[in-house]
């Protein structure tokens, strides 16, 4: 099998890139090591940028989620007890975000994929990368009970975290920055509606809590829980009672609860490996780096990451020359830093880690006064959570 660009991952990196080339007349084939179902019901992130949702638009992937998404026009910052709200358009001149989950994101490409797209393998898991550093990159990949290459020009890596893609960058090349958070969330869906229209962040002597939604009668929300915790180890009842208790506010506001329908701990951590390009194979998304999910970047990082890959390939099928592609890694590290930098602030903004003194407790308080009361201070939160400029 031939291709010009193999794409290893079908989650939205790899979708979204592959519906970008298609539109700039380059071909491309997408492996996928679950099946379609997996892909299409793998509960991840729900915050889209504005950035993202108007790449989607643009890329004709947008209808459903103009239809069905749910625009918010800012957060409510608690604390103390005290309700603030951020105004993102009123802050950053006009941006917002949308509430839409991966899931749907992925449905939606998916859908164009299998429609218009160029060939899309489930089930076709991706063993090695082979060649990186040569003119003819070669994928090996096993599908249908049999071993099989993939020849390209270019090989992107938007395989995840554990993914193989980042296997074939060498060692002596590598630099990894991490850091691992000493606390998880606990995530809960419930059949209910959502008990603010806006997303809440709060935090509390107790532990930071997240109110969230999927849909106007699905709500998503998080506690912040002792890392190495299990989602078994709490009841129903308790996660309500503490959910209450940390959102609670002096004017009297109200959580409304319903059944649970799903519980999971995500662990938090911050993770980048540099470069992101070695020879002609490219990385992307998770493939690259992590984010822990207090500021919603993980998604739209992704997508930053394969808008400009999209772009330096167009280039130099246009002109022929290599300078976009040259510069991507360093292109999108600068974004990358950036979100890191935000998702980093966020976490440690909000939640409490188990040593805290109150020294460190006045300091959060003292923050966030000073985001609730500075215009500049609020305006620096909000750019950065509609989104940093591509490229």
């Amino acid at each position: 099998m031939r291709t010009t660009v193999g794409i290893i991952g079908a989650g939205p990196a790899g979708l979204l890139l592959a519906r970008l080339l298609r539109g700039a007349g380059i071909d491309s084939v997408v492996l996928e090591s679950r099946d379609r179902a997996h892909v299409e019901h793998r509960q991840r992130a729900g915050i889209l940028e504005q950035g993202t949702v108007d790449v989607l638009r643009a890329a004709g992937a947008g209808e459903r989620m103009d239809r069905e998404g749910l625009r918010h026009d800012g957060i409510e910052l608690r604390f103390a007890r005290r309700r603030h709200r951020v105004d993102f358009p009123g802050l950053t001149g006009g941006r917002s975000v949308m509430v839409y989950a991966q899931t749907e994101v992925c449905r939606d490409l998916i859908a164009l994929q299998t429609k218009e797209g160029g060939p899309l393998l489930f089930e076709a898991e991706a063993l090695a990368v082979e060649g990186a550093d040569t003119d003819a990159p070669r994928v090996r990949f096993r599908h249908a009970g049999r071993e099989d290459v993939l020849e390209c020009s270019y090989v992107a890596g938007c395989d995840g975290f554990w993914g193989v893609a980042r296997k074939a960058v060498p060692a002596s090349l590598s630099r990894v920055f991490e850091r691992t958070y000493p606390y998880a969330w606990l995530g809960i869906l419930a059949d209910v509606a959502p008990s603010h229209d806006e997303l809440v962040y709060a935090r509390h002597d107790r532990g930071f809590a997240l109110l969230s939604m999927r849909s106007p009668s699905v709500s998503r929300l998080y506690l912040q829980v002792p890392a190495g915790t299990e989602a078994g180890q709490w009841n129903d009842e308790d996660v309500w009672a503490e959910l209450e208790r940390r959102f609670a506010t002096a004017d009297g506001w109200r959580l409304e609860r319903g059944p649970i329908t799903q519980k999971s701990v995500t662990p938090m951590r911050s993770y980048v490996h540099e470069p992101m390009r070695y020879g002609r194979l490219f990385l992307a998304g998770d493939a690259a780096h992590i984010v822990p999910p207090t500021g919603a970047k993980g998604l739209n990082l992704a997508v930053g990451d394969v808008v400009t890959l999209a772009r330096a390939l167009a280039h130099e099928k246009e002109t022929g020359s290599p300078e976009l592609l040259d510069a991507y890694s360093e292109t999108c590290l600068r974004r990358v830093w950036q979100a890191e930098r935000f998702s980093c602030d966020m976490t440690t903004l909000l939640h409490r880690a188990p040593d805290a003194t109150a020294f460190d407790d006045r300091l959060q308080l003292a923050r966030l006064e000073r985001i609730a009361s500075s215009r500049a201070a609020g305006t620096d939160l909000a750019e950065a959570y509609t989104g940093f400029p591509v490229g």
